[in-house]
């Protein structure tokens, strides 16, 4: 599985004195760096307000992995939680939304805090909190690396390219 999940060109964390779970210091690469760039490219669209888009990257990436893998699980969870956010905003729908925070618990219970460079501590505590207030989720954004980063046009190409 290493092999169709290795790229070169995806860039190391932006603290090397700090890396995340997912960053192989002694190799210096990730260990799944398609991983990391369907991560960075979804983080990005969710904070945008691109749910759809933001949920492909986390879906097509998915499909990488076989079941009962950390890399599954939560890629999984983060699909649960673009399409949750994308029934809250985009169809006003909080009964699906809160379906999908569910099953995004469950897939992210077990993951690492800081996966891949993902705050999840943070994006379980939202999503629980979003199931007792909806409303919580107005303007709460995904936090890699210890920033909010939003998307950018390359962000949005790399999305389009998904559904060639």
């Amino acid at each position: 599985m290493a092999d169709h999940t290795t790229d070169p060109t995806v860039d190391p964390p932006p603290d090397p004195t700090d890396p995340p779970t997912g960053w192989l210091e002694s190799e210096n690469r990730w260990k799944h760096a398609t991983l990391r760039r369907a991560t960075v490219h979804g983080v990005r669209l969710f904070n945008a307000g691109d749910y759809h888009e933001s949920h492909d990257c986390f879906e097509d990436e998915w499909y990488n992995y076989g079941r009962g893998r950390t890399e599954s699980a939560f890629l999984h969870g983060m699909v649960q939680v673009a399409a949750g956010a994308y029934k809250h905003h985009d169809f006003e729908d909080d009964d699906g939304m809160r379906s999908l925070f569910r099953t995004a618990l469950q897939y992210l219970r077990g993951t690492p805090a800081d996966y891949y460079g993902v705050d999840v501590l943070d994006v379980r505590t939202a999503v629980s909190n979003a199931l007792e207030d909806p409303s919580y989720l107005d303007g709460w954004q995904i936090r890699l690396d210890a920033e909010y980063p939003t998307a950018r046009q390359v962000d949005r190409e790399y999305a389009a390219s998904l559904e060639e």
